[in-house]
């Protein structure tokens, strides 16, 4: 890290991820076959794919490995999308894009996406707390199971290891009666996130690639042979180009901001448990977000901490807010934790979109990004990174595992996304209290 470089935010993943690899910023004029903007799970992903498969590729990271949103997450492994199903995100494809079949794959994409990140993990020995005990995800209303059941039957039929759980297994399974049952899938888990940042960034430039770090990305020019990539110190210039910046992106591309809106998603971890309750809670080891649409989601760390986390309509005095309000819910769903201390509290942002789909786009020839994780992103910018990584070794665009816009979704009334953000909160918890 140099002086301008943004220090990482205190969380519990900067106190216990391993170290990122030595880096320093880009530094003069250099030349590479594919940029790669952004040091998070997409841009990494990316990277290490391609260094792989032999072509030249250089990454560019404004602060730190990791410093956005793939460092600061929950650290939950979940290989579906966030309130939609298979059905859905099938249909929602347009028929320019390939239509249902098109859809389908996408669908398999994110079915695959945890079992991908996984398989990276244990490839490259990461040291990032990988646990793959499975993701559940309970019905917080009796209603909610015929939720559950929908999506356990979408997904099954696609062949993902899912299955149902009654409300006696779902109780034995959390160590707690708050839910009425639910499903999950055998793939999910949980991770250190900044650890696996840091260690696919590792393992990126084992495989050849170049990561510079302080380097923010000012402007994307195009030059004769490719773009030309301006950053405080010095230029790069590159064939393709790929911007995985997400929810921390910039001015340096006209209007992919506006087709996001970031949200602030609170996370926090407790002080160690002992080992009495820790038995009681989570005892198989999941990873556990469930049905309501201000979710209760929680996991361990390797060392007992329970991280969980949550919402606020507005961000005024968030720290004394959001400690109060999980304070109370941890509480209740788990009254055998007895006083509750919260050791780390945190946040970052996640990128919504107004559909809730992901959408990856050609900008220009040669420029792919992506925008829309919707709080789903760990899986699934792993798996698109691999996608950019064939697209730029051979593979038609038609033929990678998501369909590839042109036109940017930007978002109506972008500059007005704060009240929207307070309505759609509001709006959620309305929604979880009725069936």
């Amino acid at each position: 890290m140099n002086a301008t470089t943004p220090p990482m935010p205190p969380s519990l993943w900067a106190a216990s991820a391993p170290p990122a690899p030595p880096t320093v910023p880009l530094a003069g004029d250099a030349r590479t076959g594919v940029a790669v903007v952004g040091g998070g799970f997409t841009g990494l992903s990316t990277a290490l794919h391609l260094a792989e498969a032999g072509v030249p590729v250089t990454l560019l990271e404004g602060a730190e490995i990791g410093w956005g949103a793939s460092g600061r997450n929950n650290g939950q492994v979940i290989p579906t999308l966030s309130r939609l199903d298979p059905d859905e995100i099938a249909a929602a494809v347009a028929p320019e894009h390939g239509g249902r079949d098109k859809g389908e794959e996408l669908v398999a994409l994110i079915r695959d996406s945890a079992a991908l990140t996984f398989d990276l993990i244990r490839r490259h020995g990461i040291e990032a707390e990988a646990v793959q005990n499975g993701w559940i995800q309970p019905a917080h209303r009796e209603a909610r199971l015929r939720l559950s059941e929908k999506r356990a039957e979408q997904w099954g039929r696609r062949g993902a290891p899912v299955r149902m759980y009654s409300r006696a297994e779902m109780a034995s399974l959390t160590g707690t009666d708050h839910w009425f049952g639910g499903w999950g899938n055998a793939t999910g888990g949980r991770i250190n996130p900044l650890g696996l940042a840091r260690g696919l960034a590792a393992a990126a430039i084992r495989a050849g690639a170049v990561v510079h770090t302080g380097s923010p990305v000012q402007a994307i020019r195009q030059v004769p042979g490719g773009w030309a990539l301006d950053t405080p110190r010095g230029t790069l210039t590159a064939e393709r180009v790929v911007i995985a910046t997400h929810a921390y992106t910039g001015d340096f591309w006209p209007g992919l901001k506006r087709t996001i809106v970031p949200v602030r998603s609170y996370q926090m971890a407790t002080s160690v448990l002992s080992d009495n309750i820790r038995r009681t809670i989570l005892p198989e080891g999941h990873a556990l977000s469930d049905t309501r649409g201000d979710l209760y989601f929680y996991r361990f760390d390797a060392n007992g901490r329970l991280v969980t986390g949550g919402g606020l309509i507005v961000p005024f005095g968030w720290e004394g807010r959001i400690r109060a309000r999980i304070t109370e819910r941890v509480r209740r769903v788990f009254p055998q934790i007895g006083e509750v201390r919260f050791d780390y509290v945190w946040w970052g942002y996640v990128a919504g979109t107004a559909d809730r789909m992901p959408h990856v786009y050609e900008l220009a020839p040669g420029i792919l990004s992506w925008t829309g994780c919707n709080g789903r992103g760990v899986a699934l910018a792993i798996a698109l990174g691999r996608e950019f990584s064939r697209a730029f070794t051979g593979t038609p665009l038609k033929q990678i595992a998501a369909p590839v816009e042109t036109r940017l979704r930007t978002i109506p009334g972008h500059a007005f996304r704060a009240l929207g953000i307070a309505w759609n909160v509001a709006k959620l918890r309305r929604m979880d209290a009725r069936d």
